[in-house]
């Protein structure tokens, strides 16, 4: 035999060892355990989202939600008619802009981060600090706030309404109790009975129910990396979160100080850098993070929660694999619930927009 017969086979031999050896690479690296287990004593503090969060206040109705979602969309609310609530809380992008704070009348810019509105109405209190006791009251906030929606006063909200018949027929619908249903508190209880049906069931909600395969053993293990942390204690519930004021910095003081938080309403010092501690659910979608949208990406502000609200900070790894549960809790979006209605037609008497 030739020497050059000899080259193919032994460059091929080289090319199989070479190739073994890779393979042997690839599974010597860390895998996930084969069968990760969640101690049922783990989850003893969670619980599956409810399909509506209702408040005996404002009973829900057909009509009623049916008027509050044409409110939601409604720009006419708005002294310039540009905007709307899903401007800043747009439904199809799971109830963000997107922003770090919102653009509103004259293209003001609010000094807070703009939360979810899907499952907000089952949190403890609304807005960062606590400051509206419910979406019920919430929902009025926006219409008159001079940096947001920026419409003079509650009369001219209700003159806009009373200008447009279909409007005029949807609240005595409504509210077929109300001898004068077209009113502001009317319309804010109409977009809070529509928020209080914003729900995006996920394959955590099938987990805590009893389907151990709805989530896959990498999210698994990093649940159990985000309960091992510590993360559970404010971060829990239905919601995974909304149920509890926290400092922001409770171990190690936070990066900013400018915005007070909850201290801002109530003047007291124990209420210094006190937020609402936010709903993870639907975490993935929501960014930017924090009160003050400062943090563009989840990896980064859970290593910010690690560093400042926990006994240590997290590992690399530690970071990715709650990252991952946290994607678990993204769920489906009511698409045929949140479509944009048509919406009364104006007349002569509906007020024109202001210039900006």
């Amino acid at each position: 035999m030739k020497r050059e017969d000899l080259v193919v086979p032994f460059y091929s031999h080289i090319l199989v060892l070479l190739m073994i050896a890779l393979l042997a690479g690839c599974s010597s690296a860390p895998q996930p355990a084969a069968n990760v287990e969640v101690d049922q004593e783990f989850l003893a503090n969670f619980k599956p989202a409810p399909a509506v969060m209702e408040d005996a206040k404002n009973p829900i109705t057909e009509e009623k939600v049916q008027l509050g979602r044409m409110l939601y969309y409604e720009n006419r609310l708005s002294r310039n008619q540009k905007l709307s609530c899903n401007t800043c809380h747009l439904l199809d992008k799971y109830g963000v802009d997107s922003a770090s704070t919102s653009t509103g009348h004259k293209e003001q810019k609010g000094n807070r981060n703009a939360p979810t509105v899907y499952y907000a109405a089952g949190h403890i209190l609304q807005f960062w600090d606590g400051r509206a006791a419910d979406v019920e009251e919430q929902a009025g906030g926006p219409m008159l706030n001079p940096v947001e929606m920026a419409m003079p006063k509650a009369e001219v909200v209700e003159a806009t309404l009373k200008s447009m018949p279909g409007y005029v027929d949807a609240f005595k619908k409504a509210f077929p109790q109300d001898k004068n249903p077209v009113t502001f508190g009317n319309a804010a209880k109409a977009i809070a009975a529509f928020e209080r049906k914003l729900v995006t069931p996920s394959r955590w909600d099938k987990f805590l129910e009893g389907d151990k395969a709805a989530l896959t053993n990498e999210e698994k293990a990093g649940f159990l990396a985000f309960y091992k942390a510590g993360c559970h204690s404010c971060h829990n519930g239905p919601f995974v979160g909304g149920l509890l004021y926290q400092k922001a910095g409770l171990r190690k003081p936070w990066p900013s100080q400018k915005d007070q938080g909850r201290f801002e309403v109530t003047k007291k010092d124990s209420d210094k850098m006190m937020f609402k501690v936010p709903s993870l659910r639907n975490i993935e979608k929501t960014g930017p993070y924090f009160h003050d949208g400062s943090v563009p990406t989840l990896e980064e502000a859970i290593r910010l929660m690690g560093e400042h609200q926990t006994e240590r900070p997290l590992t690399d790894t530690e970071v990715k694999q709650i990252a991952t549960w946290m994607k678990s809790l993204t769920g489906e979006l009511p698409a045929e619930y949140i479509k944009k209605p048509e919406l009364p037609a104006s007349t002569d008497k509906t007020p024109k927009p202001e210039a900006d």
